[in-house]
């Protein structure tokens, strides 16, 4: 049994809800746990469209990660 550390380079994670504030929260969750693997944010990425099974808007974000 091998067992073999290797180091993650890029790290690109997707997130939505429904309000700004809780979309920002989820990302700065995932800012402060990818810290502990020494990835800061490149860019991001953001879009809002309206989910009419909802009947509200859903905005989404696309956060990617690099190695510091």
């Amino acid at each position: 049994m091998s067992f073999s550390l290797s180091r993650i380079e890029n790290k690109i994670e997707f997130f939505e809800a429904y309000d700004l504030i809780t979309l920002e929260q989820k990302i700065n969750i995932q800012i402060e746990n990818n810290k502990a693997l020494l990835l800061d944010v490149f860019s991001i990425s953001h879009n809002a469209v309206f989910d009419p099974n909802a009947n509200k808007m859903l905005y989404s974000a696309v956060v990617h990660f690099k190695a510091k």
